[in-house]
């Protein structure tokens, strides 16, 4: 039987030891990654959770770094390993998506270097004119 699920985007709510714990230790692109650096990025952006409505249990966690007008990162997209192959990383992006959506954000984009299947689902497709876009690595790439 599937979950009653509930969603939100305070940050107050979420249980952000958790989320730490699946980053840090199951997230190949932040695996590692300090608490504070995990607390310091949830209180600089926009955060959605998905909750089991009975015990409040979160069970997914993503992370959007906008403006609000113009443009969005999607990153730190995660769901519980334990509740894996329940479809709450499709229920977690319909959430993100509805809440950005009415935004009229010119872009979202993201990073994955295995979830493609799932992304192309909700309209990602590779960048166009990819060879364009430009990154720096910081001084601190570590965290």
């Amino acid at each position: 039987m599937p979950r009653d699920l509930d969603f939100s985007t305070d940050p107050a709510r979420l249980d952000r030891e958790r989320v730490h714990r699946w980053l840090s230790e199951h997230a190949y692109w932040a695996l590692g990654r300090p608490r504070e650096t995990q607390d310091a990025a949830i209180d600089g952006s926009m955060n959605f959770g998905v909750y089991d409505r009975g015990s409040g249990e979160q069970l997914a966690y993503a992370r959007v770094v906008t403006d609000g007008v113009t443009f969005a990162w999607l990153c730190d997209v995660i769901v519980d390993p334990d509740t894996r192959g329940e479809r709450l990383g499709v229920s977690l992006m319909e959430y993100v998506l509805a809440t950005l959506d009415p935004m009229r954000l010119k872009r979202v984009v993201l990073i994955t270097g295995d979830a493609h299947g799932l992304y192309e689902k909700f309209g990602f497709a590779p960048i166009d004119r990819a060879a364009d876009w430009m990154s720096r690595v910081g001084p601190n790439p570590v965290v």
